[in-house]
């Protein structure tokens, strides 16, 4: 039996709050902990001008506002501090008021804790967005009133209350949100693991923990969703807290969903076939087990069926933008790592041209060059990785003495300029950076709606 609602309620009520981040999330937050009754102050690295009209709104709702670059040396004699996603816990300025007795949390530990309905975690290096999607909508063509959250979707904890329990609840949860977790969802899913974040995180064991933290707290009758080719991800096996199901493109497994003579299975029964898809790619073959798992003991096959059949995708994950001169143009800009690129490389069925690079999360380039090259008829780079990822292609072109161009961008138009000037009738460009956004962009979406404008605009 979860938490009741009414216990936070009485637990905050009268203290002293402090939100540290005044992001998407946290802003339906400092108003539910205002309706609660708490002494709210909002903490943000920004000043006020670049603020503007949220920190007039939240001084009008009576929040202290702490901003500036030192704001977090203000982070004393508070109760409750609920931190944002992004902040490390060891952080010396969190630590020192843990030892004066605060209780540290987020808005997603405490919606987990508290949500009255089944919650589907999703969890994993890729295809987070796409599997917590297709849940999401299979449960809803079941019938089920579905909410969606944690990356994607709205925030849900200042929902709470319009939530009952014979809904469902589907969330995407990231490394940064899982970290600090000390509960799990009932249904968690971990897509796969490979390197990522280490700029972020102190390293890859760091990473693989803070991950491990979506079934860590389940309970015996909780299910856990390993994707069993995945050497990482099938190595937690024995760490399962309570029932465990696998999923797998290679073999047959007995409890769980498999793909076998192209057709894919759960549980040994037939849900559809791989023609009938409309997802391209085996890496989404994987993210449809993953979520037939997930959902097998709520929904109908023939629900599943009808999801997998009408669903094309998600925004920015290999999404056909436009044909010109006999030229297609993806737009993968959600690829933020070697191995998501990869994935989406294959999907295709001739070598493409790649327009790649962007942030740096300190994630070798070595596995994209290695097993991407053949899929890859130009290499456009663009963005602070760009010498980086040159360095490790060029390793391979000499190793293997093949013929690779590498077209270096100055800028994000130029390399789309430049993909378009060496492509010809029959060819494949895709955006799939491999790359975080935030060298040229606050986010991927920016990313991907720039190349799509741009694409859209050439003639």
């Amino acid at each position: 039996m979860k938490d009741s609602f009414m216990d936070f309620k009485k637990f905050v009520k009268g203290k002293k709050v402090a939100v540290v981040g005044i992001g998407i999330s946290n802003k339906p937050l400092i108003d539910l902990l205002l309706n609660l009754g708490a002494d709210v102050s909002a903490f943000d690295k920004k000043n006020k001008e670049q603020l503007g009209k949220t920190a007039e709104e939240l001084s009008k709702k009576g929040v202290n506002l702490v901003l500036g670059n030192r704001y977090l040396e203000k982070l004393k004699d508070f109760e409750v501090i609920f931190k944002t996603p992004s902040m490390r816990i060891d952080m010396p300025e969190l630590q020192e008021a843990k030892r004066s007795g605060a209780y540290i949390t987020s808005e997603m530990e405490e919606f987990i804790r508290y949500c009255p309905a089944k919650i589907y975690g999703v969890t994993g290096s890729d295809g987070k967005t796409t599997t917590t999607t297709l849940i999401y909508n299979i449960l809803k063509e079941q019938g089920y009133k579905t909410w969606v959250g944690g990356n994607i979707g709205t925030p849900l904890f200042s929902k709470i209350e319009q939530i009952s329990r014979d809904d469902k609840v589907v969330l995407e949860l990231s490394s940064f949100q899982l970290m600090t977790m000390n509960v799990s969802p009932e249904v968690s899913i971990v897509t796969n693991l490979s390197p990522n974040h280490l700029d972020m995180h102190k390293n890859m064991d760091e990473y693989i923990n803070a991950k491990k933290n979506i079934f860590k707290y389940q309970k015996k009758n909780d299910l856990l969703i390993l994707n069993k080719d995945n050497k990482i991800t099938n190595s937690m096996t024995d760490e399962a807290k309570g029932r465990l199901m696998k999923f797998s493109i290679r073999q047959k497994i007995d409890y769980g969903a498999y793909f076998e003579s192209e057709k894919l299975y759960i549980n040994n029964k037939e849900v559809c076939e791989l023609k009938d898809i409309k997802l391209k790619g085996m890496h989404n073959v994987e993210n449809l087990l993953a979520a037939f798992c997930a959902v097998n003991e709520d929904v109908d096959i023939a629900t599943m069926k009808k999801v997998a059949a009408s669903f094309a995708g998600v925004e920015h994950r290999c999404e056909f933008v436009r044909e010109l001169d006999g030229v297609k143009y993806y737009n993968d800009s959600i690829a933020s790592s070697p191995t998501r690129t990869l994935a989406g490389l294959v999907a295709f069925d001739r070598p493409v041209i790649l327009i790649a690079g962007g942030y740096d999360k300190n994630i070798p380039f070595e596995p994209l060059a290695e097993k991407g090259y053949e899929y890859i008829k130009t290499l456009v780079l663009v963005g602070n990785t760009k010498n980086k990822i040159k360095a490790s292609f060029e390793k391979v072109i000499e190793d293997k003495k093949i013929k690779l161009p590498i077209l270096m961008a100055d800028d994000f138009e130029d390399a789309v300029l430049k993909a378009r000037q060496s492509a010809k009738g029959g060819d494949i460009v895709t955006l799939s950076p491999a790359c975080a956004s935030f060298d040229l962009f606050p986010n991927f979406e920016v990313r991907g709606n720039k190349f799509k404008d741009i694409v859209n605009h050439l003639d």
